[in-house]
């Protein structure tokens, strides 16, 4: 068997005492502060923030991916509109207003 006895002077154990305490004492600090409340509520709200702000991102991201295929359907690589598609559409809205304008008119007379 080996010799397994404390070869250390008291002065050494108290060092080793006094390290260890104050390394557990910053332990519980951190501790402390990570279960207080504030921080808790803290760390929630910016975990909410960062969802909200990559949800939005995606979002904007979509919605130009989405403008920039419906532009390029009406417009060409020049910039010039594309009247064979543009006239329809403009057609069709135009009818859309016209017959919601009548139906108003209706409902009222």
């Amino acid at each position: 068997m080996a010799d397994t006895a404390d070869t250390r002077t008291p002065a050494q154990i108290e060092a080793d005492i006094r390290r260890r305490r104050a390394t557990l004492a910053e332990t519980l600090d951190e501790i402390g502060v990570r279960v207080h409340p504030k921080t808790i509520v803290g760390d929630a709200k910016a975990k909410v923030a960062s969802n909200i702000d990559h949800t939005l991102g995606r979002a904007y991201v979509g919605v130009n991916r989405a403008v920039t295929d419906v532009r390029a359907r009406f417009v060409d690589e020049e910039g010039a509109p594309r009247l064979e598609r543009v006239v329809p559409v403009a057609l069709v809205v135009v009818g859309v207003v016209g017959l919601l304008a009548v139906g108003t008119r209706r409902r009222k007379g």
